[in-house]
């Protein structure tokens, strides 16, 4: 994009969980050779349309905001385009596919979940208000495709096996009960709970009843683990060469409130 073309850029408040994954073979929690620590899983959770100055030090948002008080909070972490769609696909595919949020087309491009499948990885996408398992279909009532691209990843639409690890958000918590969550997981609540369409105190609140089980479990307290929120749309018109910032939240064992921030966009790392 050229830097003097003008956009109304939206940067969704996203709340993000997010691990970095180790796509490489071998010992999953083991440093790999010359690069960042691994991670056992990672957990996405991405909310909507409120921008970081509005989020950080909200009394509406007091869950998220004691997550990044306690743990770790990355202040240079930053949306690539808008609206939604495009950045969902950069969180995924690694590239903006379209800014079109009624996209329905089959994406064949290289994908988060092509790699995770050649790594030996495991992967679920609970989504919340998702009809039925293996879903692929168009919106429906509060559930919305557009934040939920990995539907329409060739890997996923041409696998029965791998379209059926789309499943409602339900599973979420019989799965972590069971210990049976996958080394990736991609939680996309609905568009009220996602703060796209509600307040951001209910986002907060489902956050806090539908995540704080996943931080205080004993599989997340024994994995080295990070999260992000998120935001990603601002609604405020922008430069083109100026990104909306980002909430992101590094919630882990052991992170550090006060640790190192990079600038960072979606997508960043991924091939």
């Amino acid at each position: 994009m050229s830097s003097t073309s003008k956009r109304c850029s939206i940067a969704p408040l996203g709340v993000a969980l997010v691990v970095s994954l180790s796509l490489g073979c071998g010992d999953s929690t083991a440093p790999s050779g010359g690069g960042g620590p691994s991670f056992n899983h990672v957990y996405i959770v991405v909310e909507e349309n409120t921008d970081y100055t509005s989020v950080i030090g909200s009394s509406s948002m007091p869950y998220l905001n004691g997550l990044a008080q306690q743990y770790g909070l990355a202040t240079q972490y930053y949306a690539n385009t808008h609206p939604s769609i495009g950045n969902y696909f950069m969180m995924t595919v690694g590239k903006i596919i379209t800014n079109d949020d009624s996209y329905s087309s089959v994406v064949s491009d290289d994908n988060v979940v092509r790699r995770l499948l050649a790594a030996g990885k495991t992967w679920k996408s609970y989504a919340e208000d998702l009809p039925s398992v293996g879903y692929t279909g168009g919106d429906m009532g509060n559930y919305a495709r557009k934040h939920n691209v990995i539907a329409l990843l060739s890997d996923v639409v041409n696998d029965p096996v791998q379209k059926n690890r789309l499943v409602p958000f339900t599973q979420f918590a019989t799965d972590l009960a069971n210990g049976a969550l996958p080394s990736y997981s991609f939680i996309v609540p609905n568009l009220c709970n996602d703060a796209h369409d509600c307040s951001l105190s209910t986002a907060d609140a489902w956050l806090q009843t539908n995540i704080d089980p996943l931080i205080k479990s004993a599989q997340f307290q024994q994995d080295r683990l990070a999260g992000r929120e998120r935001e990603v749309e601002t609604g405020v018109p922008v430069d083109d060469a100026v990104p909306a910032r980002e909430y992101s939240a590094v919630v882990a064992p052991g992170a550090r409130r006060d640790g190192a921030s990079q600038r960072r966009r979606h997508g960043a790392g991924h091939g």
